[in-house]
């Protein structure tokens, strides 16, 4: 890089910390003073700050925009006043419930913080278990969305769609795997930088710890494991939880199965303490600056990492028109109620709340809603509402015991095939349009189907099956609505009626 060149790069990124600070209120200012001073302490000093390099994940998020925000400022702030910073790597985990609006805001918040052309920042993308640079414009792999397709679909059938386990289980699991590549890729990382407050991180830390001691591994001194041993120790939960998901030689191709050799122990540098969750603290940041804009995909919770709560809420209104006797409209509005009040737990502004609920204040708006969220179904899962509804119902576990009550309700025309439909299932020669039928209304493949017909559906009071554990494992043990990389928004089971 030639001089010049450095000069006026150097201008450029004074021009974007006055701007950014310039959002930047009093309180902000000072906890930015604050996190430069835990930086630097953490690097060992000023002098080696230049070799020090922190990662942070970046969801896609109102809060960890605000994250990498900070961060940034911090970044920039110490360049200003010191020959050298520290280097930032932002991950993203990408995933097939990752809407077009989503990555949006992701490249947006790049943009506005001139992150793609500056040699100290790396903006990463993990999917499935290949690690590389961000691009808006990539598409989610076909391994991975196979592989969240077949995860889905078994795991419904399984427990009948509950919440969480359905949309949710994979997305946990797969945290740890996140982590350790974004963090091993390269040269690696000296610091991982949590926005999640304390009470989030021992969440999922007391999940998977319980996990982890009804597999009966060692040890479970979570606090003086290293980074790398956490990762492996959740890793050996997740491939014990897809043993007994998938049969031997069903599971689809694209799964992890170990994690890089290479010895991963970063310093936490824990940030929850010195920005806000709260989106009308930075409103103007967010908006003006970093130009984030609210998907309708996801009632404005900014975003999910298994599917959005659009997708959720169809489910639920799925669910009341073919289970329980009610009409689509009944269940979505039960969980647009839900919503709102978790909206309200959140601290989410009044006027999100008010945008959110516009979109289902009338019968016509709710069709339109349906419209669309059928349509993300299919873009993002392959999954039709004919498939959806056939994981509502779980015909084929517990040996077919509710194919007759699902082929009444909604295909009774293949009631005469109904004993065919067994034997196909059962793994006996019956006319290829049998199976093929099968196939086509349920999603899955002949093998997955007569795994089905021989598993019982999950009982989530049975403490040995580790399928019932990770779904009910939550320490308040709340079931989710919607899953997403900021925070697990939960409201009880009983509510929730999924």
């Amino acid at each position: 890089m030639s001089s010049i060149h450095e000069q006026a790069m150097n201008y450029v990124y004074q021009q974007v910390l006055q701007r950014l600070t310039g959002y930047f209120n009093r309180a902000e200012r000072t906890a930015l003073q604050l996190l430069i001073q835990r930086l630097i302490v953490a690097a060992g000093g000023i002098e080696r700050i230049s070799s020090y390099k922190v990662m942070v994940a970046f969801s896609g998020g109102k809060d960890s925009a605000y994250a990498v925000a900070f961060l940034r400022a911090a970044q920039l702030s110490i360049a200003n006043r010191s020959p050298a910073t520290f280097n930032l790597r932002i991950a993203t985990l990408r995933h097939p419930g990752m809407t077009s609006a989503v990555m949006d805001n992701i490249h947006r918040c790049y943009s506005a913080l001139f992150l793609y052309d500056d040699p100290r920042t790396e903006v990463l993308m993990v999917d499935q278990h290949q690690v590389r640079p961000f691009r808006v414009d990539s598409p989610f792999s076909t391994a991975g969305r196979e592989r969240s397709r077949s995860d889905m679909l078994l795991t419904g059938h399984l427990t009948g769609g509950e919440a969480r386990s359905t949309f949710c289980n994979s997305t946990y699991l797969g945290l740890a795997d996140f982590f350790g590549r974004a963090a091993c890729w390269g040269t690696g990382i000296d610091a991982l930088a949590n926005g999640d407050s304390t009470k989030q991180q021992k969440r999922y830390v007391a999940w998977a710890m319980r996990l982890a001691q009804g597999l009966q591994l060692p040890p479970s001194d979570w606090r003086n494991q290293s980074f790398n041993g956490v990762l492996n120790t959740v890793s050996q939960v997740g491939h014990a939880y897809y043993r007994e998901l998938y049969d031997e030689g069903c599971e689809p191709v694209g799964r992890l199965r170990a994690y890089p050799n290479q010895a991963v122990v970063p310093a936490f540098i824990t940030i929850s303490d010195l920005v806000s969750c709260h989106a009308d603290d930075h409103w103007p940041l967010l908006t003006q600056f970093l130009k984030f804009q609210f998907d309708d995909l996801s009632f404005n919770f900014s975003e999910s990492d298994s599917a959005t709560p659009l997708l959720i809420a169809h489910v639920r209104g799925l669910q009341a028109h073919y289970l329980r006797g009610r009409s689509y409209q009944d269940g979505v509005g039960e969980f647009v109620l839900l919503a709102k009040a978790l909206m309200r737990r959140k601290h989410m502004p009044q006027r999100l709340i008010d945008q959110a609920m516009a979109a289902y204040d009338s019968p016509m708006k709710i069709e339109a809603q349906r419209a669309l969220a059928t349509a993300h179904a299919m873009d993002a899962f392959g999954l039709s509402d004919a498939q959806l509804v056939c994981l509502l119902f779980a015909p084929f576990v517990d040996s077919g015991r509710m194919l007759e009550a699902f082929l009444r309700r909604c295909h009774p025309g293949m009631l005469v095939a109904l004993p065919d439909l067994h034997k196909a299932l059962m793994g006996l020669q019956v006319p290829e349009q049998v199976t093929q039928w099968l196939v086509d209304i349920s999603g899955l493949s002949k093998a997955s189907l007569q795994s089905l017909y021989g598993k019982k559906r999950v009982d989530f009071r049975d403490k040995t099956s580790l399928l019932a554990r990770v779904g009910a494992g939550d320490p308040d043990k709340d079931r989710v609505i919607t899953c997403d990389a900021e925070t697990c928004a939960l409201v009880p089971e009983t509510v929730l009626g999924l």
